[in-house]
Formats: C-alpha cells, structure tokens, sequence
C-alpha cells in the first residue's frame, strides 16, 4: 500500500551529540574490550596534561584500576592540574563538543569529545553515575567540591544527583568511574602500554598506576622543563577552501572582504589582496556577507596558482631531541638512543608540520615476544601514541619502506630496537575519527624516511664500533690464551727460560692500562 510524504516523516527525529555517540560510540574509538579501555586513558590523561601545562604546572597524575568483576573496573584518576569551577564541571564531563580546543593551534585534542565521551561509555555499559572532586582557586584560596551526576544524552548536559563543598589542601581534579565491557591487557594496544609510551614523549610528567592486581608502577619525570605553549596561527592561503571561506565571511566583523582576509589568513597583504583582485575581477571591497560561493571558488583557485611564503611554524612546539632522548633513556634504558627533529614543512601546499625520529638499541628496547626481541615502533601525533591502526598509518609505511640493512639491521622485525617517530602539527591528517593513523601524504612519508634514517646512520656507526670492539676482544683473547703456550714450549725446547713476555703482549693486544701497570713497575 502507497504510503503519503506526510506518514513517511512522522518518525523524523533530531539527534543531539550524546544521542548520536551514545548510538555510534565506536567513533569515538571506543571499540572492544581492550581498546574502550585504553581510549578512556588517553583521553583523561590527554586533557589533564593539557590543563597542568596551560596552568604552568609539571603534570603528575594517579591513576588506580579496580577490578570488580571479569570485565567490571572502577577507575579513579587524580591530576595536579588548576582543577575545573564549579559551574563548570558538568560542561567539561557531561556536554559533547564543548571546550576550548576549537582553534587552528597545535593540540593534543580537538574535537571535545574526550571527558564527556568516558563518561557517555561509563554511563551506557554500567548505568553508575560520575564523581568529580575538583579543587580550584578563587582569589587566591582553594575552593573544593565533590559531584556526583548522570549524562543526559537527550539535552546532551549533566543531571547533577548531589553536590557538596569539601576541604582540599591542593588543586586538581580526580574522577571516579564505573565501567563494563572493557579489559586490561598488558598488550600493546593495552592501557599500561598506553601510559609507558606516553611517558616517552611527555618526559616533564609523572605518572603512577596502580593495576588491578595491585602492583603500583611508578614513571618518573626525566625532564623538569614545562613545554612551552603552543599558539594559534592563522590558516594558511593554500591550505583553505571555498567553504571556509564563506564560513568566515558569515562569522567576521570585518565590513570588507578585503580586510577579511588580511586578518584572518597568514602571509596575506594588502599587496597579494590587489593582486587577487586583479586576476579575478571580482571586487573585494564588497561586503563579506555578500560574497558569493562562485567567486569563493575562484578565489581559492587563485590561492592556488600564487606563490606565497610558507606558513608560519612558530605555533608548531614539538619535543625536541634532547626531550625525546631523555624520555626513552627514563622508559627503555638503552644501550644506545638518539634522536632529531627536522625542520616545520608543509603538506598539500598550507598545513605546517614537524617531524621527530628518534632510535634506541639494547636495554628494554623493542618488545619481548618469548625468548625473541622484536623491533618496536611507537608512532605519535602531537606528543600522544597511536597504539591502534599501525598498519595503515603513514609512519609505518615511511619506516617499513628503510632498507634497514643498509644501517646494520639485518631483520627489523626481530631486532632490539624501538624507532619513536612523532608528527607535530595544528591539522595532523588523520585517517578516520578514531585518530589512530596517519593519511600517507607524500610530504609526510618523505619527512618520516628522513628522519629515520638520520638517526639510523648513528646506530650504524655504533654498532660498526661495537663490531669492531668485539673483534678486537677476541682478537686479544687469542693471543692472551695461545703465546704464553707457545713460548713456554718454544722455551723448553731452547733449553733456555722464558723469557719476559708481558709488555710485548699488552702492546699486540692493545691495552694501554697494562702497559701503564708495566711501565711503572
């Protein structure tokens, strides 16, 4: 039977954010026993860094992890942060796509999604409300309270069930959750491995853990130097569209378009703005408002034949080579590590971005599979790990595509190594919502390939000194075991005494120490 518009559109709904996740959670990367557990992680520890750094505070955070029941946990997390007001607390935990995050600057996160969606996940897989204990300053003194609250995903805001001022010696913020459905895995994708190679690219932290079976595992910081913080840079001519274009001329306050786009694009003059207007005829003059998708597009298209100077990289902060040294020294122990950072580049003609590579052999490097060590890479977007999705990521395919055994390393999937690569960026272009992998775009593989082998080169020269090292030992061990005999038998044969051989023998084996011994003697 023919059914009318009118009935089709009876059931028409409108989604809010919480609905649309609470219905979709595996977008917000929450997929699987192990890996909803290890993206809860991330996203407290993520955000708690963020506030301790913007606050101009080391980062320490403490985590306990209290099994219940097979796959039931109570997580507790407490940060050292500048702690979140009152009025505040439910937005930060309970509302999705709410923050301060939605700007064109380098950040561990960017979608608003991070708190809210663990307490989203929290709420679906046990129906058990939040707690958050917050400590923050109010002229001066530190004000403290404990709420207890729900998500409601239809207004997409917090149900507040109880609140209530309580003493606090310190800022900061601790939140208690339940979970279901969720499993801690010593694995790589697992939540401990989560916070270890965490720890290597955010060296100034600390961390305490504390695993279900009780055993307590302390990261100490190897840096007492606070990143400094990142800034907001304009978008570059070359890295916009038509659509954003005529997004800003909707939401500017700028009565020409002209003076719109000196001000809200970088290496933008009142020089190029003429010449853009020369080429396309179109009269800049004009009100933003009144700017047509027509001539966006044509605009854009003139971006694209203009030289401009490359987009500013003072916003871009990454590590730095000695902070990732120091961070995998504190974690891997290593024989041997280095590390660079190349030069900010750019990719598809605007974005800017940094790459760091750095190496480390012997020691905790690699990952113990058996009796085996394996090569192990830890990929990194703005100083947080990627431990999903390797196969399809950008880095992995710029290392597997090395000829390693040009530096030493005849077989890269069972060598003591740990290669540490990080991308540095305001737009990082990921592969899907999950924020995992890294899309393959050419300027990026080629950076990845770069740095790594300029490290490379270095565990080459080392091992190339250890090998000859160890052929000199045994070399030694040769003459220290075979002339004593020879001479001996040489001797007795002479009919004569042996004569003084030591000093003649530390010269062959070449050890200075001996013939200092001997020279003094």
């Amino acid at each position: 039977m023919e059914r009318q518009a009118s009935e089709l559109f009876e059931e028409f709904k409108e989604l809010t954010a919480s609905e649309f996740f609470r219905r979709n959670k595996q977008m917000l990367g929450f997929s699987g026993k192990i890996r909803s557990l290890t993206m809860v992680f991330h996203e407290l520890i993520t955000n708690s860094f963020d506030a301790a750094e913007e606050a101009g505070i080391l980062p320490e955070i403490k985590i306990d992890l209290k099994r219940l029941d097979k796959d039931h946990y109570i997580l507790r997390h407490r940060d050292n942060g500048p702690g979140i007001p009152e009025d505040f607390i439910t937005k930060v935990f309970c509302t999705m796509f709410a923050g301060s995050k939605f700007r064109n600057i380098q950040s561990r996160g960017q979608q608003g999604l991070g708190c809210s969606g663990c307490v989203l996940l929290s709420q679906m897989t046990t129906g058990k409300p939040a707690r958050v204990t917050s400590g923050y300053k109010v002229n001066g003194e530190i004000k403290g309270v404990q709420m207890t609250f729900k998500m409601d995903v239809k207004k997409n805001q917090g149900l507040i069930l109880d609140k209530k001022e309580i003493p606090l010696d310190s800022t900061g913020v601790c939140i208690e959750l339940h979970f279901k459905d969720v499993s801690y895995s010593l694995s790589e994708q697992g939540a401990y491995e989560y916070i270890r190679r965490t720890m290597i690219a955010n060296p100034h932290a600390k961390i305490t853990f504390r695993d279900p079976t009780g055993h307590v595992y302390i990261f100490d910081r190897a840096s007492e130097e606070i990143p400094p913080l990142p800034k907001e840079v304009l978008p570059h001519p070359r890295g916009v569209t038509a659509d954003d274009l005529i997004f800003m001329a909707k939401h500017t306050d700028k009565r020409r378009f002209r003076s719109m786009l000196t001000s809200n694009l970088s290496r933008m003059s009142t020089k190029r703005v003429n010449e853009i207007e020369e080429i396309t005829g179109i009269d800049l003059n004009k009100r933003p408002k009144d700017m047509k998708w027509e001539e966006a597009e044509q605009i854009v298209e003139t971006f694209r034949k203009m030289d401009f100077m490359a987009p500013p990289t003072s916003g871009l902060i990454p590590i730095g080579q000695e902070q990732v040294e120091k961070g995998m020294i504190e974690i891997l122990d290593p024989e041997f590590v280095a590390a660079t950072t190349r030069k900010p580049v750019t990719y598809r003609g605007g974005v800017a971005f940094v790459i760091e590579s750095g190496i480390s052999y012997g020691g905790e490097s690699g990952r113990l599979i058996g009796d085996q060590k394996k090569a192990e890479i830890m990929r990194f977007a703005n100083r947080v790990p990627l431990t999903f999705d390797q196969g399809s990521c950008a880095i992995t395919e710029g290392l597997k595509s090395i000829d390693w055994k040009r530096y030493g390393i005849r077989d890269l999937d069972n060598a003591p190594i740990t290669v540490f690569v990080n991308i540095v960026s305001t737009n990082v272009p990921y592969l899907s919502t999950g924020k995992q992998s890294v899309a393959p775009e050419p300027e990026i593989l080629h950076e990845v390939r770069q740095a790594t082998m300029k490290v490379a080169r270095k565990l080459q020269k080392y091992l190339r000194a250890k090998k000859a090292e160890k052929e000199e030992a045994m070399r030694s061990q040769i003459f220290e075991t075979y002339v004593p005999i020879i001479l001996k038998e040489a001797a007795a044969l002479a009919e004569t005494d042996v004569p003084e051989y030591e000093h003649v023998l530390a010269k062959v084996t070449r050890k200075p120490k001996i013939l200092e011994e001997l020279d003094d003697e």
